[in-house]
């Protein structure tokens, strides 16, 4: 907490000398191919605007040449700042970077990987403008396929539920933010897998923008692992009581199983004077089993947290920054 105090401080002392209207935070990983579209189109979208700006690239360890080429950016355009990290941490420590140093008073968070079009920032910024707290981008016509918007559609549907939020699109990283919306969470965001539902989570206004969604140059980066671990991490960091819930669940369906199976073999056994006995205790015990194994991943996420917490492991080392 400490780490983050100092952080706040080093924003107002940076906001006394240069406050920007705007800043726009991109995590970027390998991207030495999209980069020159990409910042091509936001200083079209933004110079020619109203907004001071500033653009904050956040390089997730890349090994193709990316933060060369932001450090080219950074030579001829000031208005441009950049992070390197010394290895791959994964883009919500990415997100935390960057918006521990952003400076503007409306923050917009996007990925550097061309899915998101920088043309749209204004109707973000505008639905900021308008009152909210959040602009929470949604993306229209998804150029995913069926194996990541299905397991998408069902976090969604979880974090719906546990965070009492009626958005539709929780997994956009497309939004932007009133700065005064996330100071007080810095020290949360980045742990927590889903920025924007933290910050929905605590109070803050929200009005929906639809957004545009292109495919992704090199194809999805979710594996099934990974959206299994990311529905776990949604149950481990947003449900207040998933252990002692799924314990009683648990029990109320082996004991109604256990029932409905007896009450069977009691039929059978008078109409064939023979139960099937191993065939059902197999299959009790496979359902038994692999119940457990989702407790002991959950618990097991839980474990984590705590190790992380008590050992003080840094979200993400910097190697270079340029600022």
């Amino acid at each position: 907490m400490a780490e983050v105090d100092v952080l706040h401080r080093g924003q107002e002392l940076a906001r006394e000398v240069r406050a920007p209207d705007l800043s726009v935070v991109i995590t970027v990983y390998n991207e030495v191919d999209s980069l020159p579209e990409l910042y091509r189109r936001l200083v079209d979208t933004l110079g020619p605007g109203p907004r001071s700006y500033e653009l904050i690239f956040v390089d997730d360890g890349s090994t193709d040449g990316t933060f060369e080429a932001l450090a080219r950016f950074h030579e001829r355009d000031p208005h441009v700042r950049a992070v390197r990290f010394k290895r791959n941490f994964g883009q919500h420590p990415a997100m935390h970077a960057g918006l521990s140093r952003a400076l503007g008073d409306v923050v917009v968070t996007m990925d550097g990987d061309l899915q998101n079009a920088p043309e749209d920032i204004p109707r973000l910024v505008e639905a900021i403008e308008a009152g909210n707290d959040v602009a929470s981008g949604t993306r229209v016509a998804r150029h995913d396929s069926w194996g990541r918007t299905l397991p998408s559609r069902l976090i969604n549907g979880m974090l719906r539920r546990f965070t009492g939020v009626p958005i539709s699109d929780f997994g956009c990283a497309f939004n932007a933010y009133r700065r005064e919306a996330i100071v007080p969470l810095l020290g949360s965001i980045g742990k927590q897998k889903f920025t924007k539902a933290l910050v929905l989570r605590s109070g803050a206004s929200v009005e929906e923008v639809d957004v545009a969604h292109a495919p992704a140059p090199g194809g999805s980066r979710y594996s099934p692992l990974r959206l299994v671990r990311l529905a776990l991490h949604v149950v481990a960091g947003f449900w207040p009581q998933p252990v002692q819930w799924i314990g009683v669940t648990l029990g109320l369906v082996c004991t109604l199983a256990a029932v409905a199976l007896g009450a069977y073999g009691i039929v059978y056994w008078i109409g064939h004077g023979n139960f099937p006995g191993p065939l059902f205790a197999g299959t009790g015990i496979v359902f038994v089993l692999g119940v457990e194994g989702f407790i002991l991943a959950l618990i097991g996420e839980y474990l984590g947290r705590i190790q992380r917490d008590v050992e003080g492991i840094p979200l993400y080392t910097v190697a270079e920054e340029l600022d």
